[in-house]
């Protein structure tokens, strides 16, 4: 089999990484002078190194980010009460492979959906599923899955997903069925997968913005129970005048 038909074989097999590797070797002769193993473990590792960033693809399309954010470039630099140990100790994606939920608030400018999306990048990256959401568009596509009966397939997708983030919730008021629906869904997820919820609305605000009493009851028990805050606060200079994440 000459260098063609293996190259043609290796495409055949879906092994595009060991294929592009094995190009390489063939147009650099140096190469030649590694041993057999030391050459093949270099096919071997493309490959892998291949799928990994083909899967990170994928996840990060479904993901669908609001913001082209990552956990290295946080600027701890700016004052806005963000606790650098803590935002280390949430990399490295542990708090999601354990179901538990983060909630960050603040006002305005303080970076809130920028850390959201960072934290999703950074669970993609880990091989986790993300789903980026605004809250109330969320519910508005559930009102709306209800009436042309995707509702169920919708909401099952929702509630398997390793982490929902549910941005700017608190932003518009919520109708009944708008209420009952979140309460649905992060009741699947309660305990099983996590959800990061960004509010310009204090924690402690949360049960009077949901409203419905026993609705609110059981939201918060579910949502704050084994969860992480970071309660970001506004010192200085919006970040999105200043253009810093």
């Amino acid at each position: 089999m000459n260098n063609q038909q293996t190259l043609q074989s290796l495409r055949s097999l879906k092994l595009a990484g060991m294929a592009d590797a094995f190009i390489r070797q063939l147009e650099h002769p140096q190469t030649q002078q590694l041993s057999f193993e030391e050459r093949f473990a270099l096919l071997v590792d493309s490959e892998q190194t291949h799928r990994q960033n083909r899967r990170l693809q994928r996840l990060l399309a479904i993901a669908r980010l609001r913001h082209k954010a990552c956990v290295e470039d946080i600027d701890y630099q700016v004052k806005r009460g963000l606790n650098r140990s803590q935002v280390v100790s949430l990399i490295n994606c542990e708090w999601i492979r354990m179901g538990q939920n983060l909630h960050i608030t603040g006002p305005t400018g303080t970076g809130k959906s920028w850390l959201a999306c960072a934290f999703g990048n950074a669970a993609c990256r880990n091989g986790l599923t993300v789903r980026y959401e605004r809250t109330s568009r969320l519910l508005e596509e559930l009102r709306i899955a209800r009436a042309d009966g995707s509702y169920k397939k919708a909401f099952r997708g929702l509630a398997r997903i390793d982490l929902l983030i549910l941005d700017d919730f608190g932003l518009k008021p919520m109708a009944q069925a708008e209420r009952h629906d979140l309460l649905e869904l992060i009741e699947d997820r309660h305990e099983l997968h996590s959800t990061i919820i960004t509010s310009q609305l204090k924690v402690s605000s949360w049960h009077s913005y949901i409203g419905e009493p026993t609705v609110a009851d059981a939201f918060l028990d579910r949502i704050l129970s084994n969860a992480h805050r970071l309660e970001l606060e506004l010192v200085g200079e919006s970040l999105r005048k200043s253009k810093k994440a």
